[in-house]
C-alpha cells in the first residue's frame, strides 16, 4: 500500500512540475513576444550553423534581416531576399536573376518574418536549462510542434533574461538535421529608408537580371 502511495505522490509531483514548468515558459515567451511586438523595426545580425552528420554536411555562414511588422530584407549566403507585404523578391547577384512570388502559406515554414515571433502558436512549451554566456543569463525554453507530421522534433529558444530578446535557436529535424542560429547583435527602432522595402524593377532590369515569376 506504501508503495501504490508513494508512486501515486511521485505521479503527481512530477505532473505539478511538468505544469509549472510549461507556466512559466509560456509567460516568458510572452514577455518576449510583447517585446518584439513593440519596436518600429528590428535589426538582427546572425550567425547560422547546419550540422547533418549522416548526410556530411557541416555549414557554417552569417546573415541579417531588418523587420518592421510583417515586411523584411534578408540577406544570406550572397542573395538578398525582400517582402513588401504582397510579394516576396529573391534577388541572387550570382546568377543575375529575380524570383517574384508569393509568401508561403506553410504554417510550418521559418520565414524572415517570423523567425521572432514563431513559437506563439503550434508548440508545447517545456522550461529548460539556465545558461551562462560571457556574462549574460540565457534561459533556454524547449518548443516541442504539435503537429505530429512536422518535419521538425523539437527546437531550444535561448532568451537573454536581462533584455528578453531572443539569443539562440537550436532546431532538431526529424531527419537528424541541427540548424543552430545565434543572434550577434539585436538593434531596435533604427532609421530606415523609406525605399528599404521596395523593390525597384527598374534597377535590376537596367542591370540585366533575368526574372522569374511563380
Amino acid at each position: 500500500m506504501k508503495k501504490v502511495v508513494f508512486i501515486l505522490a511521485l505521479v503527481l509531483t512530477t505532473t505539478l512540475a511538468k505544469a509549472q514548468g510549461e507556466a512559466k515558459a509560456k509567460a516568458l515567451l510572452d514577455e518576449v513576444y510583447n517585446k518584439v511586438m513593440s519596436y518600429d523595426n528590428i535589426a538582427v545580425d546572425f550567425k547560422f550553423d547546419l550540422k547533418n552528420t549522416e548526410a556530411g554536411i557541416n555549414q557554417e555562414t552569417r546573415g541579417d534581416v531588418t523587420l518592421s511588422g510583417n515586411k523584411y530584407v534578408f540577406n544570406y549566403l550572397g542573395a538578398k531576399q525582400l517582402f513588401d507585404g504582397k510579394k516576396v523578391y529573391t534577388i541572387v547577384p550570382e546568377n543575375e536573376e529575380v524570383t517574384i512570388e508569393d509568401q508561403s502559406d506553410d504554417e510550418n515554414a521559418m520565414t524572415p518574418s517570423k523567425m521572432l515571433t514563431f513559437y506563439k502558436e503550434g508548440h508545447k512549451y517545456a522550461w529548460d536549462i539556465l545558461q551562462d554566456v560571457q556574462g549574460r543569463k540565457i534561459q533556454f525554453v524547449k518548443l516541442t510542434p504539435i503537429d505530429s507530421n512536422s518535419e521538425i522534433q523539437s527546437r531550444l529558444l535561448g532568451i537573454d533574461v536581462g533584455t528578453k530578446h531572443i539569443y539562440k535557436l537550436i532546431e532538431i529535424g526529424k531527419n537528424g538535421t541541427k540548424t543552430t542560429i545565434t543572434v550577434n547583435s539585436f538593434k531596435t527602432n533604427q532609421p530606415l529608408s523609406s525605399t528599404l522595402f521596395t523593390f525597384d524593377a527598374n534597377k535590376y532590369e537596367e542591370e540585366g537580371y533575368f526574372t522569374i515569376r511563380n
